[in-house]
């Protein structure tokens, strides 16, 4: 059987490029999908057809493009390595400066046809979620198990927009004192933020042994039901 979503690699910029999925009726709101370490790789790329079975435009922009254009990555042990070093190649402004184009490019893309745009990411991609919504002007934004949120809460102030997060309850990248510095951040904003009790980091990934099948279900159909409210208005 054919698949409804339709994809393609498009360009963003010379040599950066992002994974487009379309929805079955051609059109919808738009979400731009940050990814984790591991590129824009089979598991984030079926998120984005995922999340565009649901109806929005999907779009999920090779963070790592400067380093390694398109790198697939899996979950073995060296394959981490290889995703923290990679990680460890970007530079802030660069990154900030991606992302932001990734947003304008996604509103300008006659599919959303000037509906609302959402971002969402996992673990780094969640972080860089965050920095979307206080930075790229997004009109709500989700973030799964965010590293490194904590460490960039000046920019909590500069967020107006709906946010979602999702934390394990075991975690240890983020410790339970990291997740209690992002509400008191947030308090006050139209945030939402969630814990799952014997989940651990990546427990949405169905590709990892940290899989939570209940875990990852709950926070979808939260995440969903977040996007739907804040998106198709």
């Amino acid at each position: 059987m054919t698949s409804p979503v339709t994809t393609a690699w498009i360009t963003i910029a010379p040599g950066f490029e992002a994974y487009l999925a379309l929805p079955p009726a051609g059109s919808g709101p738009g979400l731009v999908l940050f990814q984790e370490i591991f590129g824009v790789n089979e598991h984030i790329r079926a998120v984005a057809e995922q999340y565009a079975l649901d109806g929005f435009v999907v779009l999920a922009p090779d963070v790592f493009w400067c380093a390694e254009p398109r790198v697939d990555i899996g979950y073995s042990a060296e394959d981490m390595q290889r995703g923290v070093g990679l990680a460890g190649t970007l530079k802030p402004a660069e990154v900030l400066a991606d992302l932001q184009a990734t947003v304008a490019t996604l509103r300008a893309r006659p599919e959303v046809g000037g509906r609302k745009v959402g971002a969402f990411g996992y673990c780094m991609g969640g972080r860089l979620a965050y920095t979307a919504a206080a930075l790229a002007g997004v009109d709500a934004a989700v973030a799964y198990y965010g590293g490194g949120i904590h460490g960039q809460l000046d920019l909590a102030p500069r967020i107006t927009c709906p946010t979602m997060f999702h934390f394990a309850g075991i975690d240890t990248y983020i410790p339970p004192e990291a997740v209690q510095s992002v509400r008191s951040a947030m308090a006050g904003k139209p945030a939402e933020i969630f814990d799952y009790p014997g989940a651990h980091h990546g427990f949405n990934c169905w590709a990892r042994a940290s899989y939570d099948a209940p875990s990852a279900a709950l926070a979808h159909g939260r995440t969903l039901e977040f996007f739907a409210r804040h998106l198709f208005v």
